[in-house]
């Protein structure tokens, strides 16, 4: 494990000096890539890994967690879930969400809401 951790202090070394982090997520981050490393060298990088925390909880007020890299966002775009190597369809799925689940945080979600509500398109239909 020595060597998995030297190669991830390397790596977290290397982010830290580029944008600021909190202890926190600096030790959180050598954890995390030290064991990556493991699995890769010894292949165990398999499809049933499990999410960095629970996918129930992974949509909050101000944040929608990445299951997969345990980023936070405000929304889980196509382009970030293409970079893991998903579509939504596809990490909806693989995580256990509803097919109409809305991929962004709770807040943006009840003003896209609002906005919709106030704009009412379905009126606008029925009258042409």
């Amino acid at each position: 494990m020595e060597e998995y951790l030297k190669q991830a202090l390397d790596i977290v070394k290397a982010q830290a000096s580029v944008r600021s982090m909190t202890e926190e997520e600096i030790t959180s981050m050598v954890h995390k890539i030290a064991e990556g490393i493991k699995r890769v060298v010894e292949g165990r990088e398999d499809a049933s890994q499990a999410p960095v925390i629970d996918p129930k909880k992974a949509i909050k007020e101000r944040t929608i967690v990445c299951l997969e890299c345990g980023k936070s966002f405000k929304v889980l775009t196509k382009k970030h879930l293409a970079s893991h190597g998903l579509t939504p369809k596809e990490y909806k799925e693989k995580w256990g969400y509803k097919k109409n689940t809305s991929l962004v945080c709770k807040s943006l979600a009840r003003e896209r809401r609002k906005k919709m509500e106030s704009m009412k398109l379905w009126e606008r239909r029925k009258a042409r």
